[in-house]
C-alpha cells in the first residue's frame, strides 16, 4: 500500500481508472453508472490532481504487482471551523481482490494518516446494506443515520445511504 504523492498522482490515473471501471462493473455504488468508460474514469481521476497537489486530498493505492487492486482517499476540510475532520472517499477493492482484508488495511492506513495530520473526526457515507457497511461497523465506525433514495447504483436504481463517523485519538 502506497500513498501517492502529487508528483506521481497523474502517473497512476490510468490504473486507478481501470480499477474504478472494474469496481463499478462489479456493482459497487461509487457515484458512477454502468457503462463507465475508461477515458471518463481517467478524466475523473485526473481532475483530482489539484486537490492532491494542494494537500486537500490524500490517496493510497494497493497493487498486486501489475495493476491497482484497491484505493482509498481522505478529503481534508479546508474551512477553519472544520479542520478537525475529514472524509473517507472512494474506498474500493477490485472484485478479484476482495475477501483478503485489503479494504480493512486501506481504511486503517487512511485512519492512521488522518490522525497523524491532526484529524479527530472522520465521516463517510456508503450504500445502506452493502458489504462496505459491514466493513465500517466491524472497523469501529458509528452509524449516524440513513438518507433514503440518496444515490443510484450502477444500474440506476436509487438506494439509501448510511452516514458513519469515527472519532480518532
Amino acid at each position: 500500500m502506497t500513498r501517492i504523492d502529487a508528483a506521481r498522482f497523474l502517473d497512476h490515473a490510468d490504473g486507478l481508472a481501470e480499477l474504478l471501471v472494474d469496481t463499478v462493473r462489479g456493482g459497487a455504488s461509487l457515484g458512477f453508472l454502468a457503462g463507465l468508460e475508461r477515458a471518463e474514469a481517467a478524466a475523473w481521476w485526473r481532475g483530482l490532481a489539484p486537490a492532491v497537489e494542494s494537500g486537500g486530498l490524500a490517496v493510497w493505492t494497493a497493487h498486486d504487482g501489475t495493476r491497482a487492486t484497491g484505493t482509498v482517499g481522505v478529503a481534508f476540510v479546508d474551512k477553519p471551523n472544520g479542520r478537525h475532520r475529514a472524509e473517507i472517499t472512494k474506498l474500493m477493492v477490485h472484485p478479484s481482490a476482495r475477501g483478503r482484508g485489503l479494504a480493512r488495511r486501506l481504511l486503517a492506513a487512511a485512519e492512521e494518516a488522518a490522525a497523524a495530520a491532526g484529524v479527530t473526526l472522520l465521516v463517510l457515507d456508503t450504500e445502506t446494506g452493502s458489504p462496505a457497511e459491514t466493513l465500517y461497523v466491524k472497523a469501529g465506525w458509528n452509524r449516524a443515520g440513513t438518507i433514503p433514495d440518496y444515490a443510484a447504483d450502477p444500474a440506476g436504481t436509487l438506494h439509501p445511504t448510511t452516514l458513519f463517523y469515527k472519532r480518532l485519538p
